[in-house]
């Protein structure tokens, strides 16, 4: 099993920030009692680059691609570039791979499953040094199928923008064993009106692409609240907000669930910015109590 900590950080910030901002911002992570940082490939950054950069910077961070999109690179590539950085900073690295969002024609299920293939092949077969600590690959996964997928290919799941019962729901077909990472949106604002209307402006571009809309109604969300901007109940299921008790009492309730790591994106920062005061105050909620 991966131990990445209970709580993790998750976000989409990196992808704005210069590499010497990118330096300091991890090394102030780390600092803080960070072990963990996940990050998305959306912006035009390569994420196995990106990754290696982070990992370069610090000397224990664990860095997690959340995910790196299987479109983006062959399966050569991918192999060749994780293989490197799990031998150059051993149980460090984690490959958490993904889909990517929606393919005319193509199945999801069945294009990661070829993709996996792929990359078993390349490691029996490859010329460069094995590393002494494996490769950590992890899926992303949502429906029954695609975890069933990663409990039997890789070291676990990743889920994104789900619910808690999404969590007890995957655990189960994960089983005791596999590893079960959740990352789920905050926003340290108690106005509601204030929170939900951030929330929302989040939430605008997975409440309206198709893959995502299905995922919410094998939730349980009905099409009336998935439309219209999202109802009460789907934003405030989706991105936890209120005064910081409120927020970590609810990231909590995913580990009574059956998550193993929950990777917290704290939305609301413009591009350019960062959430660090917001990573601070949650870190010292959440984090245990580093030692003087």
């Amino acid at each position: 099993m991966m131990n990445l900590g209970t709580f993790g950080i998750y976000t989409f910030d990196f992808e704005h920030q210069p590499a010497a901002q990118l330096r300091d911002s991890v090394q102030e992570l780390a600092q803080q009692g960070w072990r963990t940082v996940w990050f998305p490939e959306v912006g035009g950054r390569e994420a196995l680059t990106q990754a290696g950069y982070l990992l370069s910077c610090t000397e224990r961070l664990h860095v997690v691609n959340g995910i790196a999109r299987i479109w983006s690179r062959e399966a050569a590539a991918t192999h060749a570039a994780s293989a490197l950085l799990a031998d150059a900073y051993p149980g460090r690295h984690v490959l958490g791979l993904g889909f990517g969002g929606a393919r005319p024609g193509v199945k999801p299920l069945a294009a990661m499953a070829e993709y996996l293939d792929e990359l078993d092949a390349l490691a029996k077969e490859s010329p460069n040094p094995a590393p002494q600590t494996p490769v950590r690959r992890i899926l992303a996964a949502y429906g029954p199928k695609m975890i069933a997928l990663a409990r039997d290919r890789s070291a676990g799941a990743h889920t994104y923008h789900v619910n808690t019962a999404h969590t007890a729901q995957a655990r189960e077909i994960l089983g005791p064993d596999a590893f079960l990472g959740v990352e789920h949106a905050v926003l340290l604002e108690p106005d509601p009106d204030k929170a939900r209307a951030t929330a929302r402006e989040h939430l605008q571009p997975y409440l309206n692409t198709p893959y995502n809309v299905a995922k919410f109604r094998r939730l349980g969300y009905s099409d009336e609240e998935i439309g219209h901007g999202g109802s009460d109940r789907i934003v405030d299921d989706l991105v936890f907000w209120g005064d910081v008790d409120t927020v970590v009492d609810k990231l909590r309730a995913h580990v009574t669930a059956g998550a193993d790591h929950v990777a917290v994106q704290v939305i609301g920062t413009e591009p350019g910015g960062t959430a660090m005061p917001h990573w601070r105050r949650l870190g010292e909620a959440l984090l245990p109590p580093t030692a003087p």
